[in-house]
Parts: structure tokens; C-alpha cells; sequence
């Protein structure tokens, strides 16, 4: 694959854009500048460097993010800042064209924080959204009074949202404190936590009330900080799954 190929397919910009980097001195592979953009290169476990920074290969793109409260999940943003200014140019701009870059699996509130995916691969996306495919989602949710026992057993034998005469049941629910609740769900209906804590008689709360800590058996790591990302390896897409190795 010639390396300015592999560049605009990382998202550095136009092929014109990429053959310029290449040209100017900017891209090295192995230690070593690069300058001509036609040069054929293995693509696949290709590092290399541009404009100082590493970058590796990656066919598709599979990250999470640690997204933080006062973020919006559009490419459009209404009122705050997108969940994508997080993330650097090339990630945003990968493929080219209209659908260029990465999208989020799903969405988080812009006051929900927590475990949030994203990929260029589309039938991963609709793999990790449809409810067809019961992929577990576990939030933490602060609510503003004290939850008891009836409202747990009420979210785990289904509440009736305005938009669906259909009960909408938890996949598990257990109380983690006075006010504290672990809700599991395998669907992603509008503000349906939110709405769900509403039905049993109860709210969460407006600041810090709800974080996304789990999706399949893919914990939030404790060291990635709100606001930070990075690459999912061959084990988390596996713990995605709800496989092991």
C-alpha cells in the first residue's frame, strides 16, 4: 500500500495533503524520513511518525472514551461542546468523504459521564446498538431520594415509559447505597434511565447522577481520566462480546 495511501486512509488529510507531508520531510517509518508518497509499505502493524507524533495503523477504528459531563454525542452540537473535540484531527478525519471518522456507538446525556465507544466500522456500530443483540450496559446512578426496595423490584418487572405500552424491564438492578443503584439494561431507549428511575417514583439527580461504568464485560478503566481515550485491544472487543480468549 503506498504510504500515502495509508496516510489518507488514517485521516491526515487529502491524498494531495498526505503526498505534501511525505514530501516535506514529516513522515518517518522505523527512524527513518520518508519522501516519496508512492513508496509501497505493509500496512498492517505499520508504526510510524508524523509531524513527531506516533501513530499506528489500524484498519478500523475501535476506541473508547471516558466521556466527561458537559459534553454532547453530535458531530452538531446544539448548546455544548461534541464529545469529538476530544479526540485528535487524523481519528476524526479518518476515510475521507462525506461519513469521514469515527462515530459514536450510541449516545450518553451531556450530564451522563462514563463508558462510551467509537468506530468507523458500521456493522460494528449497529452490532453494539440494536437491543437484537442484548448487549449489557451498566450505569451508576445517584438519585435524588433514597431508593427501597419496591422500586428495585419494580424496575426489574418492567415500568411502562409514555412512548411504548410495552414494559421496559432491567436486566439486574441492585442498590449500592441510600440512594445509589447499579441498573444493567440491553437496551437504549431515550433518556431511558432517567425516565425509568421517573416511572417507580423517583429522579436522578441533575449533577453527577449518572455514569456509565460497564459495556458487556468491558469495564471503564480507573486510570483513564474524564476526557481521555484510547485504542480498544483484542481483548476488550472480546469482553465487548462476552468472550473470553
Amino acid at each position: 500500500m503506498q504510504l500515502q495511501d495509508i496516510l489518507f486512509s488514517q485521516g491526515f488529510g487529502t491524498r494531495r495533503v498526505c503526498a505534501g507531508l511525505v514530501q516535506q520531510g514529516h513522515v518517518a517509518v522505523d527512524g527513518k524520513t520518508i519522501d516519496d508518497p508512492t513508496e509501497e509499505l505493509e500496512a498492517t502493524g505499520l508504526q510510524f511518525v508524523v509531524q513527531g507524533t506516533p501513530w499506528e495503523y489500524h484498519e478500523k477504528a475501535y476506541l473508547m472514551l471516558h466521556k466527561p459531563a458537559g459534553y454532547e454525542c453530535s458531530q452538531k452540537p446544539s448548546t455544548y461542546p461534541s464529545i469529538y473535540t476530544l479526540l485528535p484531527a487524523p481519528i476524526r478525519q479518518r476515510g475521507g468523504g462525506a461519513a469521514a471518522g469515527v462515530q459514536a456507538v450510541g449516545r450518553l446525556d451531556q450530564d451522563t459521564t462514563g463508558l462510551l465507544l467509537l468506530s468507523d466500522d458500521g456493522k460494528f456500530i449497529h452490532r453494539m446498538s440494536s437491543p437484537k443483540h442484548h448487549v449489557p450496559k451498566v450505569y451508576e446512578v445517584r438519585a435524588k431520594h433514597p431508593v427501597d426496595d419496591k422500586q428495585v423490584q419494580k424496575l426489574l418487572s418492567g415500568v411502562v415509559l409514555d412512548d411504548d405500552p410495552k414494559p421496559v424491564k432491567a436486566a439486574a438492578c441492585e442498590k449500592t447505597g441510600d440512594n445509589t443503584l447499579s441498573l444493567t439494561l440491553t437496551e437504549g431507549k431515550y433518556h431511558q434511565v432517567k425516565r425509568m428511575i421517573a416511572a417507580v417514583g423517583n429522579r436522578v439527580e441533575e449533577v453527577a447522577g449518572l455514569h456509565r461504568s460497564r459495556i458487556g464485560d468491558l469495564q471503564l478503566p480507573g486510570d483513564l481520566k474524564p476526557g481521555g481515550w484510547r485504542w480498544l485491544t483484542a481483548q476488550d472487543l472480546l469482553d465487548i462480546a462476552g468472550k473470553k480468549a
